[in-house]
């Protein structure tokens, strides 16, 4: 499973069928497309409805916050409200959170929407996917102020501390083309000594390429390299491969629950469970 990929992104738009059939094609059971704006929670619950392979989380990113107005929120919520209702609901809220990278960021502005969200999460009751760029500690102080019932944390790059705290609070972290980089010191080191319990894979295509893309002429990064750079993690991790993607799968069903009820009524994807 591919917990994070923003498959609606306008790199795809060219191609978009090609890449879903080839992440197929290269045994992805599963692709979670979050949204990050009001504009696109159209695009992704189109997707998850036009392929079973699919599934969606609807939500602000907080590199989109300057764009978005408080009554974005209460579009989100009637969204939810809607689609929690219909066949093809939301698994999460996401992608939200904190980011303090990149520059002038408004840090009032992006708490606000984070928080909202939160409380959004606690209302319908579902697990959140964090974007927690060098804001993961003021991500923790808002989960404990706005407990919710877990998620995953999305690219996670902090310490060992910071992980154990977001395990303890009902968390997996996405682990995925960062780590294979040999200068991914830190998150190698993770890898290797974090539960296997508490890691859940995906690329966040078409963004955070693996090592060998640049090498191979390769312009995004896709669904359908997971494979090789879950053989990576698994390689890191000294696990056998096989091992390390169905704990990766389990993983995703515990943190997911509306998910894993989707497996549960659908054969083809019972294959991992």
């Amino acid at each position: 499973i591919d917990t994070h990929c923003h498959l609606d992104a306008a790199e795809f738009d060219a191609d978009r069928e090609t890449v879903i059939q080839e992440a197929l094609n290269n045994d992805i059971q599963m692709m979670v497309v979050p949204a990050v704006h009001r504009s696109n929670f159209s695009a992704v619950t189109e997707i998850a409805q036009a392929h079973s392979c699919c599934t969606h989380a609807l939500g602000i990113h907080p590199m989109y916050v300057e764009r978005s107005t408080p009554e974005d929120i209460a579009l989100l919520a009637e969204t939810l409200k809607t689609q929690l209702n219909s066949e093809q609901a939301p698994v999460a809220i996401g992608e939200i959170g904190l980011d303090f990278f990149v520059p002038d960021y408004d840090k009032g502005k992006q708490t606000f929407y984070f928080v909202e969200q939160l409380k959004l999460a606690q209302q319908f009751d579902l697990p959140v996917i964090l974007h927690v760029r060098r804001s993961i500690d003021d991500i923790l102080k808002h989960l404990r102020k706005h407990p919710v019932k877990g998620g995953i944390a999305h690219a996670f790059n902090g310490s060992h501390q910071q992980a154990e705290q977001f395990i303890g609070l009902g968390f997996k972290l996405g682990f995925g083309g960062a780590a294979t980089y040999e200068r991914a010191l830190q998150i190698r080191r993770l890898l290797k000594e974090l539960p296997l319990e508490s890691i859940v894979t995906e690329t966040d295509s078409p963004d955070i390429p693996p090592a060998w893309l640049k090498a191979e002429g390769i312009a995004f990064n896709e669904p359908a390299f997971l494979p090789r750079i879950a053989q990576e993690l698994a390689h890191i991790r000294g696990i056998e491969e096989l091992a390390f993607a169905h704990a990766a799968w389990l993983n995703a069903m515990h943190v997911l629950p509306r998910w894993s009820a989707l497996c549960a009524s659908n054969p083809t994807l019972q294959i991992a469970s």
